[in-house]
């Protein structure tokens, strides 16, 4: 799949074995916490629909996607009821509040820091889905691999975005390097040992 192999070109480091290894021992958590993701992922899209109404374009992407990640919680939750896991509140990981610290409150890099964090956490998860579909059952993993393609879709559409964005104001004189601060968080991140199994936490510890 061309998207899944720019997914894994961009990010700058693998997800930690580990954590892989870790999986068939949480999958309860592992569920739990990806129908949150999806959750978050359509509010996040919302919240940015509220805040940038004079973004047309950027406006109708995000509304796609704000369905797309509700239909993926459905998903995520039609699944969980056929496992038996009960839908419980989970603490959130460190890892979209450490991305999220990065953002500026100056407009219009603001609004650019959004769309890159995006990008940086539907690669990570797209690249979780990949690896997941090696260490699942079959009648899990098999959501993983349904969801690869969308989720890398959701990747090229935010970085898409955030790139002509930046032609049009001139935000940043060298947005690789900004990208570049958000990818080096990510890979501090997933790779630090965590003490709670969470879909983008590190290695246990």
């Amino acid at each position: 799949m061309a998207e899944v192999a720019c997914v894994q070109s961009f990010l700058r480091v693998a997800s930690p074995e580990a954590w892989f290894e870790a999986v068939p021992e949480h999958i309860p958590e592992l569920l739990i916490d990806h129908a949150n993701c999806e959750k978050k992922a359509a509010s996040t899209a919302l919240s940015l629909m509220y805040r940038y109404v004079d973004q047309v374009p950027l406006l109708h992407q995000l509304s796609r996607l704000a369905r797309e990640e509700l239909r993926h919680f459905e998903q995520v939750l039609d699944l969980m009821q056929a496992q038996g896991v009960r839908y419980i509140q989970l603490s959130p990981a460190r890892y979209a509040q450490g991305l999220h610290a990065l953002v500026t409150k100056q407009e219009p890099r603001r609004l650019i820091d959004h769309l890159i964090c995006g990008a940086v956490v539907e690669a990570r998860s797209c690249e979780r889905f990949m690896g997941l579909t090696r260490v699942l059952p079959e009648d899990i993993g098999g959501l993983y691999a349904s969801l690869q393609k969308s989720e890398a879709r959701h990747f090229e559409n935010y970085l898409t975005a955030a790139h002509r964005l930046n032609e049009t104001t001139q935000a940043y004189e060298d947005l690789p390097h900004r990208i570049g601060e958000f990818l080096k968080a990510d890979a501090d991140l997933i790779t630090r040992t965590d003490t709670e199994f969470r879909f983008h936490s590190g290695p246990l510890g």
